[in-house]
């Protein structure tokens, strides 16, 4: 193990004053080398140093403008704070680089996602779940940025696939009942909304959207 992975897995013990001298030692000794730096980020982004991780990756983009991971440290540093038009933008020089993992193209598009371009969201959301399909939220976020940009039909089945992954996923259950209701089908609707309430009692939506059709049922009754 070199020094970077033992400082990593001492990041992972939690033993952050270790790892930062075993990252500060190899800083000094390769001064020019961008990792030293983007892991010396990684570690003070971990524990909400914010203004020196981002000093930190700044100076490995000086020393390599290519360096994909320091473009993805900015981007989470971004995403953070909410800034979602600047971590938009390192999300998008990282993939452009070369970052062909699952968690940079899903946290680009919810970088869209939360500013409500659920559309611009679906294709970096589509390929996060290309790249990890077994990754439940991200199969579901990009089921919900296709409802939310109106592609109901293209919806359902991937609700679907979030419930194969997670058979308690509350939210899948309910975004898949408000789809029964586009397609007049109260009660399977209602069996959603149930199961929604069942795995999380307190769904506040779930509630509401059962006790419409109860009283929709109820009037049609009377």
């Amino acid at each position: 193990m070199d020094k970077n992975q033992h400082a990593i897995q001492l990041m992972k013990e939690q033993k952050y004053e270790e790892a930062a001298g075993i990252f500060n030692a190899i800083i000094e000794a390769n001064p020019d080398d961008p990792i030293g730096y983007i892991n010396f980020g990684n570690l003070l982004l971990h524990i909400n140093d914010t203004e020196r991780a981002e000093r930190f990756y700044n100076r490995a983009i000086e020393l390599d403008a290519n360096a994909a991971t320091a473009y993805y440290g900015l981007g989470n540093l971004y995403y953070d704070k909410q800034d979602f038009p600047k971590a938009q933008k390192r999300f998008l020089q990282a993939i452009e680089i070369g970052l062909e993992e699952a968690d940079a193209y899903y946290l680009l598009g919810m970088t869209f996602f939360h500013q409500e371009d659920y559309k611009l969201a679906l294709p970096y959301l589509m390929r996060a779940t290309e790249l990890d399909s077994e990754e439940t939220e991200y199969v579901f976020q990009y089921g919900l940025s296709l409802a939310q940009s109106d592609h109901i039909d293209a919806a359902k089945p991937v609700f679907n696939q979030v419930l194969e992954l997670d058979e308690s996923h509350s939210d899948a259950h309910y975004n898949l009942g408000v789809i029964a209701l586009f397609e007049e089908d109260l009660q399977s609707a209602l069996d959603h909304f149930d199961q929604a309430l069942a795995i999380q009692p307190e769904h506040v939506l779930a509630a509401n959207a059962k006790k419409q059709i109860m009283d929709v049922w109820h009037n049609t009754d009377l």
